[in-house]
């Protein structure tokens, strides 16, 4: 692992400090942020509702907004279509929840992943009208690129708006309303390009609220848009947008409401889970466990189960519910586990070399592909799709790692495949078996491409470097600050120079081990290594740590803790 970390001007550093109060460190990760001037810094250190925009500045929230409220007016019947992943199940809910407060009963349907494929296809729509159809059809996190299928609904004499974050990869629709930032080249669209649906879906709530309270209606009065920060921040942070902007503003106050959220469902999650709302929710605890078990029942069974556990008030039904995603989670788990381990085989024996990779299985579960996927882009440091067995196709996901841009790169091979749509960081794909050795060769070729030749050796960016007797819990306080860390505000890692380990690090489980070495002053410092027990470190030598700064928990204690990400010999 290759380190590197480019410092900023001393004094630029010691300005910002000055300027904004706040530690010669705490500016220096300021800056790397693109922060450097104190209002800025102030702004991103307190992140408030009140620095939101005008909702109505992004492109047709006005025209989505009016004709909800003439939905509302005239007791239509609603139906929604929201995506089977978090983003999507958290869009619906919101809306629904929204909805429902206005005295209307939508329907909500979630593609059947197996069934219906993804996103607004015509099987899932088919399903959507078999009680009866409704005046409108709203799709969330899907539908960008679903020409055939909105003209279907249109023809039927069903209005349609679609809310989506995707990016369109032909001519934006032509027939009804359309709220994506991405598909309209306008400046004025610019600040919200990296929200992801739920929090389109929040613009587009904050705007019809806006209409509605104008026309004094008492229900609009009423409605607290905050409390539904807890959905706003599930899919915000479980869709790996960057957290910068609006979106963490969103994000933050988010996690504040989902720490004490008020839906039962929520809170069955949270304990099934192991989620301690007596300590602050982190996006870790969205990331790795309360968003892999909403994502279960889309990958394995009915994402529906998952809205349904969103918008339910029945305690007894919630606890059942959050114990079957429980489950679903774990099987999900386990396939994942026997697909990875067969992955990673054949990457080491046929694409070691290869700058980007694409993987099939016959019978690997599509459902649980796009984990897979991730797992081994963060194994071996490249760009991977993970496809399944779906009759005469290959479909899965492809992940990618800072600086490839997916989107980028299926573009040049979009000949070779079915269909596909996504993100930078994220897409999902289908494409004719008999095509996947030359899809294989494109991908690699566009991968290389953009790559060129520094790609194979994992690189680990320090924000700072850090001497022992700067690592105080006032640090971690002012660490603390800049939290939410995600996408786009990564968490930082500090290196400490001239650590000198006293003592064997003590190996636990087999795979982990605890170490401690003091600073200059005698002051001792704890820390833990997860998954490291193969390489424990020297004692009595100098070595370069590379760490994050956390906070444990135990017995009724905050204590400070280094959690070691590499090391090596010392090379001040």
């Amino acid at each position: 692992m290759r380190w590197t970390h480019t410092p900023f001007p001393a004094d630029q550093i010691e300005t910002l400090s000055r300027q904004a109060g706040v530690s010669p460190v705490l500016a220096e990760l300021l800056s790397r942020s693109g922060i450097t001037c104190p209002d800025a810094a102030t702004k991103f250190l307190h992140p408030g509702l009140g620095e939101l925009h005008d909702p109505f500045l992004l492109h047709n929230v006005e025209a989505g907004a009016t004709r909800l409220r003439a939905a509302i007016a005239g007791r239509e019947d609603i139906v929604v279509l929201g995506d089977y992943d978090v983003d999507g199940v958290s869009s619906t809910a919101l809306l629904v929840s929204i909805l429902r407060r206005f005295g209307l009963h939508p329907r909500f349907i979630v593609p059947r992943r197996m069934e219906d494929g993804y996103g607004l296809s015509r099987s899932a729509i088919d399903r959507a009208l078999e009680d009866g159809k409704p005046r409108l059809f709203v799709a969330l996190d899907c539908g960008t690129n679903s020409h055939e299928e909105v003209e279907y609904l249109l023809d039927q004499g069903i209005d349609v708006l679609v809310v989506d974050h995707h990016r369109s990869k032909e001519k934006t629709l032509e027939r009804g309303i359309l709220i994506n930032p991405h598909v309209y080249n306008t400046a004025d669209d610019a600040p919200w390009r990296n929200l992801c649906t739920v929090g389109l879906v929040f613009k587009l709530v904050h705007g019809l609220l806006k209409q509605l309270r104008n026309e004094n209606n008492p229900v609009a009065h009423r409605i607290k848009l905050r409390d539904y920060l807890d959905l706003v921040a599930l899919g915000t942070v479980a869709d790996l947008v960057p957290l910068h902007g609006e979106n963490r503003i969103l994000a933050k106050q988010g996690l504040k409401i989902l720490q004490s959220t008020q839906r039962p469902g929520l809170r069955a999650l949270m304990q099934i889970a192991g989620v301690k709302t007596e300590h602050d929710i982190m996006p870790v605890d969205i990331s790795f466990r309360l968003g892999p078990r909403i994502n279960a029942s889309g990958r394995l069974a009915d994402a529906a189960l998952s809205v349904e556990l969103m918008l339910s008030d029945d305690e007894r039904f919630c606890d059942e519910t959050a114990q079957q995603l429980d489950a679903f989670n774990r099987e999900r788990q386990d396939i994942e586990r026997l697909i990875t381990e067969e992955a990673e085989k054949i990457i080491e024996t046929q694409f070691a070399d290869w700058p980007g990779i694409v993987l099939y299985g016959d019978n690997w579960h599509p459902g649980v592909v796009g984990i897979v996927a991730g797992r081994v882009t963060r194994k071996y440091n490249r760009p991977c799709v993970v496809l399944g067995n779906e009759g005469e196709l290959a479909k899965g996901s492809g992940r990618s790692i800072d600086g490839i841009n997916l989107v980028d790169a299926l573009g040049t091979c979009s000949d070779h495949l079915r269909s596909w749509g996504g993100h930078p960081m994220a897409v999902g794909i289908s494409l004719e078996k008999t095509r996947l050795d030359q899809f294989r060769t494109f991908f690699a070729d566009a991968v290389r491409l953009q790559a060129g030749n520094d790609l194979h050796e994992r690189r680990l960016d320090l924000a700072a470097w850090l001497t022992p007797d700067q690592v105080r819990e006032s640090l971690m306080d002012e660490i603390c600050s800049l939290h939410p860390f995600g996408q786009g505000n990564p968490e930082p890692v500090f290196g400490i120079r001239g650590v000198v380990l006293r003592q064997r690090p003590d190996v636990f489980k087999g795979q982990h081990f605890r170490f401690n070495f003091d600073d200059p002053r005698g002051r001792r410092l704890f820390g833990v290594a997860w998954k490291m027990a193969d390489r424990l470190p020297p004692v009595g030598q100098p070595l370069d740590f590379a760490v994050e700064l956390t906070w444990n928990f135990f017995n009724d204690r905050k204590l400070l803790q280094l959690e070691l990400i590499d090391w090596r010999p010392s090379q001040s």
